[in-house]
C-alpha cells in the first residue's frame, strides 16, 4: 500500500505548489505558485513523475517582520467567508474527491470556523453542527476513512461546547478507543476502527486518533492509561535514528515529525499519575525526573529541518504539515524551532499564498488542493497560533555541545508541564481568553539573538529551579530590560531549595535599581491577594518588589510549580483527595499571579511591541525643537522612569515632531527649569516642596511654562498632595475640570479624544485586582489658567504607567494607546501657547 499522511485520502502524493526560490532564511517564497479555484472534482497525481499545478504567482510577498494583527485577522476573515459561501445546503462541506469525506470535510470546517472566531450560534455553524449531530455511530463505520472521521468529529462537537454532546462524544470516543491496536502494531491506528484487518495501524491515523482522544477527555471522557501508553510506545518505536518520524517505514518528514512531537506531549499529560504522592497528598516534588529523549530528538529533528515553504524531507501535504506544525509549537510549548518563529514565518508564508479574489488557500495532492480543505487546514494555523502568549517559562544552563537546542541541565525543568498546565487551567476560566498559550524560551540564545525581543511576547516570565542560579551579566542585563518594558517576573523554587531562593533574591537586587532590591512579604491588602480567587495571606506567603508602578516580581518559596505539574483536566482514577486539594490551592495561587499581573488581558501575539534597543535611538532622532524636564521630589518622582521618554519617542514616531528624547530630571530649586517650556511631574506617595521651591515654580509659570502631572495610577496620596502644592502656589484657588469643549481635547491640537478608555475600580481604593470596568468616557482633565492659557495640567487618572505598558489591574487611568493619545495632545496644546506667547498673542482659553 502506497504511504499517505492526508488526514482524509489513502494514497495520493502531489506536487507541492511552491516551486521556485525560497529564501529559507526568511520562510518567504521569492515565487509562490497558486491554483484558481472551481467547483467540481479536483485532480492531480503523480507517481514517480510530477504535474505542475496551474498557478497564478501572488503579487505580494508578506515577510514576518511586517506581519501585523489586522493583516492576519482580515486573512482569516477572508477565509472565513470563503468557507461560508462553500457550505452545502444541508450544512455540509464536500472536498470534491474521490470518496464519502463528507463527514471529515464538514468537520473540519466546522471546526476551522468555531476556532477562527465565529460562534456556535452563527447559521453557518449551527447547520453543520446539526448535520453533524444527526450522524449515526454506523453512518462513519462503513466508511473507509474511519479513524479521521470519527476523531474530527469529536473535535468539533467538543469545540461546539454544548452539553447535549456529551453523550455522542463519549458514545464516538468509545468507538475510536475501540478501534486502537492491540497486537502486532500496537497503539496505532488503521482507517478502518478494527484493530486490524486490510489496514495495519500508521502514525497518520494514529496521531488523529489521539487528538480526537484528547478533546474528548477535556469533554469529560475518561480513556484508559493502557491506551495512552500504548500510544506512547508506538510513537517512541517508530522514532527514525534521525530523530524525526516518517510514515510507517521510511524516512523522516517534517508532516509526520510535528504528528510524533504533538502525540508525545499528549500522552505525556495523559500518563501523569499519582502512584509516589504519599498519603497524605504530598507528591514526590523533589525526585530526578528524567526527560523524554524521543521528544528532545524530535524537537532537535525539526530545528535542523525547519521549513514553512515545504514539507520538510517530503513533496507532498503541505498544509497538513503546516498545521500539524502549528499543533507541535503549542502543545510543546515551543515558540522557536531553532532560530525560526514558527508562528511568524508560517503565517508570512500563508497570508502570501492566500488567493487575492476570495481568500482561499490550496495545498499539495488531492484533497488539500482541495479550496475547502486548504482554507480549514491553514485557518487552524492562523487562528490557534494567533492564541495570546501568557507566560514565558526561562530555559537556562549551558547549551549541550552536540544540540544546540538543548542544555545540560533540567534544573529549569524539574516539573515539564508546570506552567502548560497552569495556561490550559485558566484558559477555561469566566473572563479569560478561550485559548491561551505558554512557552520555552532559551536565555543563552535571547542574549544572542533577539535580545529582549525574545521576551516579550509573554507578558509574565516563570523561573524556577532547584539549584543556584548563575546568569551573566549579559543575562541579567536582559532581564532587566525585560522588567523595564513594563513585564512581569514569577518565581518558585523546585524542591523548596534554600539555595535557590537566596540566589533569587541576590538577582533580584541586581535587577532594581541600588537600594530597592529586596524581597518583601507583600501585605494582606495587596490586591494580588483578591484578584481572582480570595486568598488567605496568612497561610499564602508571597514576597514581592516593586518595579515603577506596581509590584513586578512575585516570588513564591513553595514549589507551586510541582502541584501544577499534577493538574488535569479530568481527574485520573483514584486521585488522592489530598493532593486534590493542594492541587486546588496552587493553582488558585497561581491563576491569582496571572490576573494581577495581566488583568486577564494579555497581549495578542501581533500586537505586542518590539522593545526598542539603547543604542542607536537617540542617534535616529534629531534634537531641537522640543525638551521636557522631569521634576525630583519625595513622593515618588520616578514611579514610570520611561513614560516621558516613551511619550517623546511616540511625538516623534506620529507626529512628525523633532524632539529630544534624552529626559532631564531636575529639583524645582535648579535654575535649568526655565531653559525647558514644559516640566513633567508624576508620582504615588506624599510630598511636600519646600518654600524656596514654590516660588521659583510661581516664577517659572508666569514666564509661560507649564507644569504637565498625572497621578500614578490614580494614587490618592500624590492626588492629595498634589492638589495642596497647587493651592500653595495659587492661593485662593484650586484646580478646575477643563471643559471638554476645550482645544486640547480636540483635531485641532492633535487628535479628536473627547472619548478614551479608561480602565476605573470598582468599590474604592480597597478594590482587588479584577474589580475594574474598562469604558469610553470624557477624559478628564484640570488645569489652573494664567492670562487665558492653562499654566499647570494635571490628570487624576494614571496616565504614565499607561505610557510604560504598566496595565495592573488595581491601577486607574487611561489604556497605553489612549494614554498615547491624551499625552500627546496635552504636549501639542504646551507647544502651542509656547509659540503663542513668542507671537505676542496671548491666546484665549478656548
Amino acid at each position: 500500500m502506497t504511504g499517505n499522511e492526508n488526514p482524509i485520502a489513502p494514497s495520493f502524493a502531489f506536487e507541492p505548489a511552491v516551486v521556485t526560490g525560497v529564501d529559507e532564511s526568511r520562510g518567504v517564497p521569492a515565487k509562490q505558485a497558486r491554483q484558481g479555484r472551481a467547483r467540481g472534482t479536483w485532480r492531480g497525481a503523480f507517481m514517480l513523475g510530477v504535474m505542475t499545478i496551474a498557478v497564478s504567482l501572488s503579487s505580494t510577498v508578506v515577510t514576518a517582520a511586517d506581519l501585523s494583527e489586522h493583516d492576519v485577522r482580515l486573512a482569516i476573515d477572508q477565509g472565513k467567508k470563503f468557507l461560508v459561501r462553500e457550505q452545502n445546503q444541508n450544512g455540509s462541506w464536500s472536498a470534491g474527491v474521490s470518496g464519502d469525506v463528507t463527514v471529515g470535510v464538514t468537520s473540519l470546517s466546522v471546526l476551522a470556523l468555531i476556532n477562527s472566531g465565529m460562534s456556535p450560534q452563527d447559521p453557518a455553524v449551527r447547520r453543520g453542527l446539526k448535520y453533524l449531530r444527526e450522524l449515526k455511530i454506523d453512518d462513519l463505520s462503513a466508511n473507509g476513512r474511519e479513524t479521521y472521521q470519527v476523531a474530527l468529529l469529536i473535535m468539533a462537537l467538543v469545540a461546539a461546547r454544548d452539553r447535549v454532546d456529551a453523550v455522542r462524544i463519549a458514545e464516538f470516543a468509545r468507538r475510536l478507543e475501540d478501534g486502537q491496536i492491540t497486537s502486532g502494531n500496537s497503539g496505532a491506528w488503521a482507517y478502518k476502527l478494527d484493530k486490524g484487518g486490510l489496514f495495519t495501524g500508521d502514525p497518520s491515523n494514529t496521531q488523529f486518533a489521539i487528538l480526537g482522544l484528547r478533546e474528548a477527555v477535556d469533554a469529560g471522557y475518561m480513556a484508559s492509561r493502557e491506551t495512552w501508553e500504548r500510544s506512547r510506545d508506538y510513537w517512541e518505536s517508530m522514532q527514525n535514528p534521525d530523530g524525526g518520524w516518517g510514515y510507517s517505514i521510511g524516512p523522516s518528514k517534517g508532516s509526520m515529525t510535528v504528528a510524533g512531537i504533538s502525540s508525545l506531549s499528549i500522552t505525556q499529560q495523559m500518563l501523569k499519575s499519582d502512584d509516589d504522592v504519599a498519603p497524605d497528598g504530598t507528591p514526590p516534588c523533589c525526585n530526578d525526573v528524567a526527560p523524554s529523549k524521543s521528544m528532545q530528538r524530535g524537537l532537535a529533528w525539526m530545528s535542523a529541518n525547519f521549513s514553512v515553504s515545504r514539507n520538510p524531507g517530503s513533496l507532498p501535504w503541505f498544509l497538513y504539515y503546516v498545521y500539524g506544525l502549528e499543533r507541535a509549537g503549542r502543545l510543546s510549548g515551543q515558540r522557536f524551532f531553532g532560530d525560526h518563529d514558527w508562528y511568524r514565518e508560517g503565517t508570512s508564508m500563508l497570508l502570501t499564498i492566500q488567493n487575492p479574489v476570495d481568500g482561499h488557500w490550496i495545498g499539495t495532492g488531492e484533497y488539500e488542493s482541495h479550496p475547502t480543505l486548504g482554507t480549514s487546514l491553514a485557518l487552524l494555523f492562523l487562528s490557534k497560533g494567533l492564541a495570546p502568549v501568557l507566560i514565558n517559562k526561562l530555559k537556562y544552563g549551558p547549551p549541550q555541545p552536540k544540540n544546540l537546542n538543548q542544555v545540560t541541565t533540567e534544573n529549569w525543568n524539574r516539573h515539564p508541564r508546570d506552567v502548560r498546565n497552569l495556561v490550559e487551567l485558566i484558559s477555561n476560566m469566566p473572563k479569560w481568553p478561550k485559548l491561551l498559550t505558554s512557552q520555552e524560551v532559551d536565555l543563552a540564545r535571547a542574549v544572542k539573538s533577539g535580545g529582549v525581543n525574545a521576551l516579550v511576547q509573554a507578558p509574565v516570565l516563570f523561573i524556577t529551579g532547584r539549584d543556584r542560579l548563575a546568569f551573566s551579566a549579559e543575562e541579567t542585563k536582559l532581564l532587566k530590560g525585560y522588567l523595564e518594558e513594563g513585564n512581569f517576573i514569577f518565581a518558585c523554587p523546585s524542591c523548596e531549595n534554600d539555595e535557590f531562593e537566596a540566589s533569587f533574591r541576590e538577582l533580584v537586587t541586581k535587577l532594581m535599581p541600588p537600594g530597592e532590591g529586596e524581597l518583601k512579604l507583600l501585605p494582606p491588602e495587596h490586591p494580588v491577594y483578591r484578584s481572582e480567587h480570595p486568598l488567605a495571606p496568612e497561610s499564602v506567603p508571597l514576597y514581592g518588589v516593586d518595579f515603577g508602578c506596581r509590584t513586578s516580581i512575585i516570588y513564591s518559596p513553595e514549589d507551586l510549580a510541582c502541584l501544577w505539574d499534577y493538574w488535569a483536566k479530568v481527574d485520573p482514577p483514584n486521585r488522592n483527595v489530598q493532593l486534590k486539594t493542594k492541587i486546588i490551592r496552587a493553582t488558585r495561587i497561581g491563576v491569582n499571579v496571572m490576573a494581577y499581573a495581566t488583568s486577564r488581558e494579555p497581549p495578542d501575539k501581533m500586537q505586542v511591541r518590539e522593545a526598542r534597543s539603547e543604542k542607536g535611538e537617540l542617534d535616529n532622532i534629531e534634537r531641537g525643537l522640543l525638551q521636557i524636564a522631569q521634576i525630583k521630589h519625595e513622593g515618588g518622582w520616578d514611579t514610570a522612569p520611561r513614560a516621558l521618554r516613551n511619550l517623546l519617542m511616540a511625538l516623534n514616531d506620529s507626529v512628525g515632531l523633532s524632539a529630544s528624547t534624552r529626559t532631564r530630571d531636575l529639583a524645582l530649586s535648579d535654575q535649568n527649569i526655565f531653559r525647558y517650556p514644559i516640566l513633567y511631574m508624576h508620582g504615588r506617595n506624599r510630598f511636600a516642596i519646600p518654600a524656596a521651591q514654590r516660588e521659583q515654580m510661581q516664577l517659572y509659570l508666569d514666564r509661560g511654562g507649564v507644569l504637565v502631572a498625572d497621578s500614578c495610577c490614580g494614587a490618592k496620596p500624590f492626588d492629595r498632595s498634589f492638589r495642596e502644592f497647587v493651592e500653595d502656589l495659587f492661593p485662593g484657588k484650586k484646580l478646575e475640570r477643563i471643559p471638554i469643549t476645550h482645544e486640547i481635547f480636540s483635531e485641532k491640537i492633535g487628535t479628536d479624544i473627547k472619548l478614551l478608555k479608561r480602565r476605573t475600580l470598582e468599590g474604592g481604593e480597597n478594590a482587588g485586582a479584577g474589580n475594574f470596568t474598562v469604558r469610553p468616557a470624557e477624559p478628564i482633565l484640570e488645569g489652573i489658567e494664567i492670562d487665558g492659557r492653562y499654566a499647570v495640567i494635571y490628570s487624576k487618572y494614571d496616565i504614565s504607567c499607561a505610557l510604560e505598558r504598566q496595565i495592573a489591574g488595581n491601577c486607574e487611568g487611561y489604556l497605553p494607546e489612549d494614554a498615547v493619545k491624551l499625552g500627546t495632545n496635552i504636549v501639542l496644546y504646551c507647544m502651542l501657547q509656547d509659540l503663542r506667547l513668542k507671537s505676542g498673542d496671548s491666546g484665549k482659553s478656548k
